[in-house]
């Protein structure tokens, strides 16, 4: 992982979009901190494409959508995407229908019962009924932190289901169905704006900071990761190619800063 100096200016001149996850990548200590936020108003304002890329709940991202200076966003580890139109309207993507996402309920039922019953101090977050595709599992937000022990038995149950298990800074994320962050991503951008995958790995960078923000790490030439991903190096296979100095939001703003001072983004607030 290299330092965000080692970002080349024609690299940084032809970035249109800055995709970045949320859960201590913008955020630090679980707050949305002033600067983190006005970080993405400041990119969004010069004109770049503003898209956060997360695993937080369906009811967290309608707000996100409405509220957040920002052109999109991907929920629930890519089990949708939301958007407002040009006239202001709410639109939602998802990834499955009414029926399978029925189904798939019932099956995440089991899953949470075998994880609170085989790992003693999990927990169901506290975001969970705010949810429509996937299952939270608390390993240290708004339960005593667990042992890596315990959330790779948690990840374990989960698959033993057959279903699929990502490990964020504070939950395991559960869920049933062919989608995750980079696949929802590639849709949002070929749907919304015409862009292909070549445009996305050109164009755009994506900050995280999480196993779960791996396969976007290894799609884009610039992944970029705040200091704290080092503490998931161990279980990353592709960490970022780059690294912020600062944790957490004052990773994100530092990136912000560069963005806005070296790129000539197309698009216009």
């Amino acid at each position: 992982m290299q330092h965000l100096d080692g970002l080349r200016t024609a690299d940084l001149a032809r970035v249109r979009g800055v995709l970045t996850d949320i859960d201590d990548t913008l955020t630090t200590a679980g707050r949305l901190t002033p600067g983190a936020y006005a970080a993405l108003d400041r990119l969004l304002d010069a004109g770049f494409r503003v898209i956060p890329i997360t695993g937080r709940p369906a009811g967290w991202c309608d707000h996100i959508a409405r509220m957040w200076p920002v052109s999109a966003v991907v929920g629930e580890n890519g089990a949708f995407y939301f958007h407002r139109d040009a006239g202001g309207a709410l639109v939602k993507r998802y990834a499955f229908d009414d029926v399978e996402r029925f189904e798939n309920g019932r099956r995440l039922d089991a899953i949470r019962e075998a994880v609170l019953a085989e790992v003693p101090g999990a927990g169901i977050a506290s975001d969970q009924d705010y949810r429509v595709a996937d299952l939270a599992i608390d390993f240290c937000e708004d339960v005593a932190p667990l042992p890596d022990a315990d959330i790779d038995r948690i990840v374990s149950v989960a698959e033993s289901f057959g279903a699929t298990a990502k490990v964020s800074s504070i939950h395991v994320n559960i869920w049933f169905g062919e989608f995750d962050k980079l696949s929802m991503t590639r849709t949002l951008c070929r749907e919304l704006f015409g862009e292909s995958d070549d445009d996305l790995r050109q164009r755009y960078v994506f900050v995280g900071d999480s196993p779960n923000d791996e396969p976007m790490f290894r799609f884009f030439p610039l992944g970029v990761g705040v200091a704290n991903v080092r503490r998931f190096a161990d279980r990353m296979q592709t960490p970022p190619a780059f690294v912020t100095a600062g944790e957490c939001g004052a990773g994100f703003e530092a990136l912000a800063e560069v963005l806005v001072m070296h790129g000539q983004p197309e698009q216009k607030r």
